[in-house]
């Protein structure tokens, strides 16, 4: 920023528009709501600022110099910019908008906020677009901080002390297995629980050790994981086609007709799905109609 915009007063550029329309002192204070003597001292400072004396006396009121006559066009458009710059945000109309989103999701936010989220968004919204990043839990701040994603969705205990943070919902586990599957026709006993093959979602590759474990060890237990998955489409999949279960979240398994679902017989801690974006959105219209759509839908 250069020094003379740094000391410049801006009310000094508004009065410099008026009397470049009026062409005079009197008509300028008028139309600035002001007296003519502070109109008279704020193009003193005027012609301080330029080094010029901006507008001289003639014979049909004061005369632009060649000075004010190259100031006049860029001062306009320079003055439109700071009035709609500083006016209020204007109101989100989805039925008109062509906006991007973009958002970070795993394939468990996918399946139970996204999927019921997308019928009415496009139907509210139908000239948006948006975009699903696989999410990185440790690269959220960056990416919501850099503009890379508008939304996050993850679980509560993760989630960035440094970001905005929604509560949507509540998660529980339930034993699935395939809806004919020879053993789950009752709720199981822990022991039989134990010994059953299960599979085991690690979005991070290869674990085979998860919250129902931490239960189980508390008792002095230990179930038999045979396969470990990165994703619970794969995860249906397996279910689906052979008699191994799994401890899946409840709202990935509703309405699943090929699925039976067992109350586990064990007590496991379930978690919250929380939505997450940072500051620099927080107030935009846009982001704040997409927010409570998305609360409303899941």
């Amino acid at each position: 920023m250069s020094n003379t915009l740094r000391k410049l007063d801006l009310n000094l550029l508004v009065t410099l528009e008026a009397l470049l329309l009026e062409h005079n002192v009197t008509r300028a204070a008028e139309r600035l709501n002001l007296s003519q003597s502070s109109v008279s001292i704020q193009l003193a400072k005027l012609r301080d600022v330029f080094k010029d004396p901006l507008l001289l006396p003639g014979p049909r009121g004061m005369r632009p110099t060649a000075r004010a006559e190259e100031l006049r066009e860029p001062l306009r458009q320079a003055l439109d910019a700071l009035e709609r710059a500083v006016l209020p945000a204007s109101p989100f109309d989805p039925a008109i908008s062509n906006k991007v989103w973009c958002v970070a999701a795993s394939d468990y936010s996918e399946s139970t906020i996204l999927l019921p989220v997308l019928i009415g968004l496009r139907s509210a919204a139908p000239g948006t677009q948006l975009a699903v990043l696989e999410i990185v839990p440790s690269n959220i701040v960056k990416q919501t901080g850099d503009g890379k994603i508008d939304l996050a969705f993850h679980v509560s205990e993760e989630a960035p002390a440094d970001l905005h943070c929604r509560l949507l919902f509540m998660e529980q586990y339930v034993l699935v297995g395939r809806v004919d599957h020879p053993c789950l026709g009752k709720r199981p006993t822990l022991s039989q629980f134990c010994k059953f093959e299960h599979v085991i979602v690690s979005p991070d590759g290869g674990g085979f050790y998860g919250v129902t474990d931490r239960a189980l060890s508390e008792l002095g237990l230990k179930r038999q994981i045979v396969l470990s998955v990165p994703h619970f489409l794969f995860l249906r999949a397996v279910l689906e086609n052979t008699d191994m279960v799994a401890m899946m979240p409840s709202r990935l398994v509703r309405g699943i007709s090929s699925l039976q679902i067992v109350e586990p017989p064990i007590d496991v801690p379930g978690f919250e799905m929380v939505m997450l974006w940072h500051e620099r959105l927080h107030r935009d219209p846009a982001h704040r109609w997409l927010r409570e759509h998305i609360v409303n839908s899941v």
